[in-house]
């Protein structure tokens, strides 16, 4: 039997999965993926989330998941290497990993006006045109047979939709990337066609910017933005070779919090940058694209997005998260910087001297330093210098007892004066979150409580040591009325002994803190509520309140009678110095 014949009785799934070798090697040879998951039907392929496209990738487990039942309706069968080259390239070069593909996500709804919801699939596209060109050109595969093949299949289902001008643009930039001859990839785009001109616009962004993809997506964005406002059904229907979709599924993204860089000016035409343009001669292969300028960097540096944009990021990247879960990654995210490290304390050494060894005793040396025994042991001929030695002592660490860390009592305010940590930066929410995670480092317990109005509260079970259990306390939101849970203070310390550990009391607030010393659901005096809370807690308290002047008489009587700490700061962003401190000055400074 021939080799051909032998070819031929092979199923599809074998003929495929003997291409993936040759497809990771048409990126590098050490490129290490496991096997793609090849799924006979479209039914197997909708279980392992790919819905809609032949072919996908997911970063959380460096898939590449194929439907080989639309492969065979595609009349692809011919091309296993040109298709999983490709979607490894998305594994390796563009967007190559999750932290990429979040932040291409960011730029590219920057650039998106009004359009955001249109971010993942034009960072398909913009993906695609990089992957392609390169296995292209640099591997010498058949990406220009596949779009061809495409464009048959389109033309035999007489699948108008994707006969747009955007399609067209994007069909013609890859006849403009390979020098084909106009209309072979189906873009039916004229030489007095306006489109002609943009689509020379796109292939030479391409060519800049392979180096530097990540910069000139941007760019990519605001060249096909006019398309897809006058071509939004022809946008919908290229959703269909959406092999990015679900990219982002199951990640745990690190990052994606400040405003980078580059990433307020790169929302330009590529008409008016020069590299593409040509203008400032740089050579179109090696170019990697324009330096930031000074002042969108200084504008960009520290800047921090908000909370729902961080979600909408998120969520185009494939992650599917509520607001909650959201909040919680991002006031985590942004107070690790500020948490404490690790803390460490000096040994004490011990009051008497260690023995630490011999060594040689000489004529130099007191006689009152010799060892005659140890000497004699050694050598019994005594020859200084040679056989004589000496005891050397020296000061070895003394025991010492850990330090019981500081255990945390956060009571914070979410009544309809303070913002919804799930829309908008809560800087209450911020300070918690970075004492929080310095408390816990430190090994201490917390127990937080969120409050708002009269039987509007969120709490943890008791005091617990798990940051999400915390942090969700902590995002959650009422903005009602202002009514201090009188009873949570009350609950807490009614058992408690000089025995148990030492707690803080922390209060983040603003006046509404007083609503703390009236009388309970029972009747119960708040003020002697409040006493006994601090008194048993043995660790002290704290109200950070923002004030717009000096406390009020129900303050001053809380610090002189029960020894309340009251910090006002005049702007809620002064939270987090304050956090800053009081981390450092009850788990950093108080472990040493």
């Amino acid at each position: 039997m021939s080799a051909g014949a032998a070819a031929t009785t092979l199923s599809l799934a074998e003929r495929w999965r003997q291409a993936w070798p040759d497809a990771l090697a048409a990126w590098s040879r050490y490129t290490r993926l496991h096997a793609p998951r090849l799924c006979e039907t479209s039914r197997e392929a909708r279980a392992e989330g790919l819905d809609g496209s032949f072919a996908m990738i997911r970063f959380a487990d460096q898939s590449v998941v194929v439907d080989l039942q639309q492969v065979r309706e595609l009349r692809l069968d011919d091309y296993a290497p040109e298709v999983l080259a490709h979607e490894i390239g998305h594994h390796v070069y563009a967007p190559a990993n999750g932290s990429d593909h979040l932040r291409l996500m960011a730029r590219l709804r920057r650039a998106l006006p009004t359009l955001e919801r249109h971010a993942p699939m034009v960072a398909n596209l913009y993906t695609d045109l990089h992957i392609n060109d390169r296995l292209q050109r640099q591997r010498k595969l058949r990406m220009d047979a596949v779009y061809r093949r495409l464009y048959e299949s389109r033309r035999k289902d007489k699948d108008k939709e994707q006969t747009g001008a955007l399609w067209r643009l994007y069909l013609r930039i890859y006849e403009q990337l390979w020098t084909l001859e106009r209309g072979s990839l189906g873009s039916g785009i004229q030489r007095e066609d306006p489109i002609d001109g943009d689509a020379w616009l796109g292939a030479r962004l391409v060519r800049v910017y392979a180096k530097d993809w990540l910069a000139g997506s941007g760019r990519f964005a605001t060249l096909i933005l006019p398309y897809l406002v006058d071509d939004d059904a022809a946008a919908k229907a290229l959703a269909r070779w959406h092999d990015t979709r679900s990219a982002g599924a199951g990640l745990d993204p690190q990052g994606g919090l400040e405003v980078e860089d580059d990433e307020l000016d790169g929302a330009v035409h590529p008409s008016r940058d020069p590299r593409i343009t040509g203008e400032d001669g740089t050579d179109e292969v090696d170019a990697r694209g324009p330096a930031p300028e000074t002042a969108a960097s200084e504008r960009a540096r520290g800047q921090h997005r908000e909370p729902f944009e961080y979600g909408e990021i998120l969520r185009a990247g494939g992650l599917s998260l509520g607001d909650h879960d959201i909040a919680v990654r991002y006031y985590r995210e942004r107070a690790l910087p500020h948490r404490i490290p690790f803390p460490t304390r000096p040994a004490p050494h011990s009051a008497e001297l260690q023995l630490e060894g011999l060594e040689p005793w000489d004529i130099g040396d007191s006689i009152d330093l010799l060892d005659p025994l140890q000497s004699v042991l050694q050598s019994p001929r005594l020859i200084p210098g040679l056989s004589t030695v000496k005891r050397v002592y020296g000061r070895a660490p003394d025991r010492e007892q850990e330090p019981v860390p500081l255990d945390l009592d956060l009571y914070v305010d979410s009544s309809g004066s303070m913002p919804n940590p799930q829309r908008q930066t809560s800087w209450l929410t911020l300070a918690g979150a970075v004492i929080v995670l310095s408390a816990l480092r430190a090994g201490a317990r917390v127990q937080a409580t969120l409050w708002s109005g009269p039987r509007q509260f969120l709490h943890t079970d008791g005091f617990v040591r798990s940051e999400d259990a915390i942090l969700r306390v902590l995002t959650g939101f009422y903005g009602g009325a202002t009514a201090f849970p009188v009873h949570r203070l009350r609950d807490t310390y009614a058992a408690r002994t000089p025995h148990d550990r030492p707690v803080h009391i922390l209060h983040i607030s603003d006046d509404g803190i007083t609503t703390m010393f009236q009388n309970d659901e029972r009747g119960g005096d708040g003020w002697a509520i409040a006493a006994q809370a601090l008194a048993r807690a043995r660790g002290g308290g704290t109200m950070v309140l923002n004030l717009p002047g000096k406390p009020d008489a129900d303050l001053q009587r809380a610090q002189r009678e029960q020894g309340w700490v009251v910090e006002p700061v005049a702007s809620w962003p002064e939270l987090l110095g304050f956090a800053r401190r009081f981390a450092r000055r009850h788990y950093q400074e108080r472990a040493r």
